[in-house]
């Protein structure tokens, strides 16, 4: 995304641990509760596993993991009903689609996933608010302690809080190959 595509933007903000962290809209698909999780033999154990969603199964990313963040609270156990926060179904290669044009000639977000975009999941503790384009100040990706530069898209701030915008493809493509 360009410089002016982002100050343009409309960001989903949460919070994952006690990090701010937003991710562009036009990715987002939905958000549910926190969901108990089938675990997938052999996966990484970034990977939670996996949920139905309306007869879609969709591979679920714990956020703090996928971010070497240390747990906020207890993760979440299926067989003990305790969870928390919630699950942000994403669109990877949506906003790619968008940002080179639309060319993919997909239409609205109603039934599947658009052509080529992939869905995961990503827990979250908290959704915090939407933003859109000029409620924010966004300022080019800066090196973050704890936070590796390549996943930060941009570094935000509102109402004097800081939040950094995540490259979402960065960060979860490279789940979604191993």
């Amino acid at each position: 995304m360009t410089e002016g595509s982002l100050a343009s933007a409309r960001l989903l903000v949460f919070r994952v641990g006690t990090l701010a962290c937003a991710a562009d809209v036009d990715q987002v698909r939905e958000i549910l509760p926190r969901l108990p999780t089938t675990r997938i033999p052999g996966a990484p154990p970034v990977v939670a596993g996996l949920v139905n969603v309306r007869g879609t199964l969709v591979t679920v990313v714990e956020g703090w993991r996928a971010l070497g963040l240390p747990p906020l609270s207890p993760t979440p156990s299926p067989e003990a009903g305790t969870t928390t926060g919630s699950t942000i179904i994403l669109e990877l290669g949506k906003a790619e689609d968008a940002a080179n044009g639309g060319q993919q000639g997909h239409g609205g977000t109603g039934g599947g996933a658009g052509a080529g975009a992939k869905l995961i999941g990503f827990t979250v503790d908290e959704v915090v608010d939407m933003l859109a384009g000029g409620e924010t100040t966004l300022e080019d990706r800066q090196g973050l302690p704890g936070i590796d530069p390549i996943l930060v898209r941009a570094v935000g701030r509102r109402d004097g809080e800081l939040f950094i915008v995540l490259d979402v493809a960065a960060l979860l493509g490279p789940i979604l190959t191993s």
